[in-house]
């Protein structure tokens, strides 16, 4: 079977399906497709810890000096700041910028200054 063969065998089948199911099919099958690619992502992405999953330290809890953010909260500090001190150490994630941080999800904290 040649290629224009082939085309001709194609045209004849899809000419026998209205136009409407053949739209409503690509539709569907679209849809399905993006529905499942984007569940299988969101599965990855989310083996993280915490309230954002990408968070990930980027210095060490040892670093006297830094940006930091609590895993379960919304704000970044610097070392000093006003309810910087309420954060555990366990629950402390450290950045090595502001720009690191809001990358994360993070927004600067009000009370501190400096940011």
């Amino acid at each position: 079977m040649t290629i224009a063969e082939a085309r001709e065998k194609c045209k004849s089948a899809l000419g026998r399906i209205p136009r409407d199911v053949l739209i409503m099919a690509i539709l569907l099958l679209a849809s399905s497709a993006s529905f499942g690619l984007g569940y299988l992502a969101g599965r990855d992405g989310g083996e993280g810890s915490g309230r954002y999953p990408d968070a990930t330290p980027l210095m060490t809890a040892a670093t006297s000096s830094g940006i930091f953010a609590s895993k379960n909260g919304t704000k970044y500090y610097l070392p000093g700041c006003t309810g910087a001190d309420r954060i555990s150490d366990a629950n402390k994630v450290w950045f090595v910028s502001a720009l690191a941080a809001r990358s994360a999800g993070y927004a600067p904290a009000a009370g501190c200054k400096g940011l």
